[in-house]
């Protein structure tokens, strides 16, 4: 099965979106006390990028060996992900490290493709 995943996060919150077929399904949480105002957008991305991931799969919307195609609105997450890289911030290399392991488990097809926020359908206010 095919699906596209979208996510965004901010200091206070997480969003995901997942579209199959002609179907979506969009989540929205606040950040547990430990993460809320005290992590960068750019590590809520990661949160929300592998909470979505791993909801969706609990939810049994994504299954073993579906093709998902991750649309990022950040270049440097792009970027990362797509050249399988580390950054300099050991916590998003930890969100890294558990998709990767959830990619490389449920054998999962994942590609990556850069968009502009307004594109974004997981988009925070």
């Amino acid at each position: 099965m095919e699906h596209v995943f979208f996510s965004d996060g901010n200091q206070k919150q997480i969003s995901w979106a997942i579209l199959t077929g002609n179907d979506i399904e969009k989540q929205m949480r606040d950040h547990p006390e430990n993460y809320f105002d005290k992590v960068t957008v750019e590590q809520a991305k990661y949160i929300a990028l592998h909470a979505g991931i791993f909801w969706c799969i609990g939810r049994f919307i994504i299954k073993n060996g579906d093709a998902i195609k991750v649309k990022l609105d950040s270049k440097s997450m792009y970027d990362t992900l797509r050249e399988n890289k580390e950054t300099l911030d050991s916590f998003c290399n930890t969100k890294i490290n558990f998709l990767n392991k959830l990619i490389e488990q449920r054998k999962l097809e994942v590609k990556y493709e850069l968009i502009s926020s307004q594109e974004n359908a997981a988009k925070l206010s």
